[in-house]
């Protein structure tokens, strides 16, 4: 089979010190798992690699689909796979920029071992702020939500984060500040600071490229992270005759890990839908 890989670059986890929850791979730094995997793909010669952008998508009778790159240059596919990833859209807090990914973060489970046993902080007073207070408690004793003004927290959400020995700070939250890529301090309105070495914070996760909307994709309903994902069955097919989705893109949890297991999910479905339309 022919295969086009079009690689804009830019992947959403660039930042990050290392990977993490992927055996084998587990803090390897994201740039060096891509080029890896570039180098592997280029050993192939039925596999073709292209930097760049498809700016546009349409489907087309009797040929599939017809992509547009950002160059004006077309190329035609029987089947396309939409690995294009989403965008983590962060609280707009001053000074996050250069902390994330490291020592401000989104995961717990890919960066928790990392900011193990220092001074750990939540931003957001709801009740999904709770459960990550909780959560990140067993990384760290010295945890505090921190819920940027007046909470609204019921008796029973105290009651449950002063059994589990978290803290609950509910000043306005002004900007954060630190060395390089290590936070050091959070800063309140008034101008108070308080030591700090990890934050968690909530996102929103978009998707940055309308080439599904484009090809006609169903997305899935919204859920607390993802806004506008891709609705897939279990092998990753869209509602789109032709049309799979993997990666983040597709509503489901985060991670490299399950990334790469859906992308082989959808190598052997696409290789069905063609055995099959032969």
């Amino acid at each position: 089979r022919r295969i086009l890989l079009i690689d804009a670059g830019d992947q959403s986890n660039l930042a990050a010190h290392g990977i993490g929850g992927l055996l084998g791979h587990d803090g390897r730094a994201p740039s060096e798992f891509y080029a890896a995997g570039r180098k592997e793909i280029a050993s192939y010669p039925s596999v073709t690699f292209r930097q760049g952008r498809v700016m546009k998508g349409e489907t087309a009778a009797g040929v599939g689909f017809v992509l547009t790159l950002e160059d004006g240059s077309t190329e035609q596919a029987r089947r396309v796979v939409l690995a294009t990833g989403m965008d983590y859209d962060y609280p707009q807090v001053d000074g996050i920029g250069p902390f994330w990914g490291r020592s401000v973060f989104h995961c717990p489970f890919c960066h928790g071992w990392e900011a193990r046993d220092r001074s750990l902080g939540i931003l957001g007073g709801s009740p999904a702020g709770v459960h990550r207070a909780l959560l990140l408690r067993a990384w760290s004793d010295d945890i505090t939500l921190f819920t940027n003004g007046p909470a609204g927290l019921d008796e029973l959400e105290r009651k449950l984060l002063a059994d589990a020995g978290a803290g609950i700070d509910e000043r306005v939250v002004l900007g954060l500040k630190g060395e390089g890529d290590q936070l050091e301090e959070i800063v309140f309105a008034g101008g108070d600071s308080r030591s700090l070495g990890g934050l968690l914070v909530p996102v929103t996760m978009r998707q940055r490229s309308l080439l599904s909307e484009q090809l006609g994709a169903a997305a899935a309903p919204a859920g607390p992270i993802s806004l506008n994902a891709v609705a897939v069955d279990q092998t990753f097919t869209t509602n789109v005759p032709g049309l799979f989705a993997a990666g983040d893109i597709s509503a489901q949890m985060p991670s490299v890990a399950n990334a790469i297991a859906s992308g082989s999910n959808v190598a052997a479905a696409v290789v069905r839908s063609l055995v099959v339309e032969a």
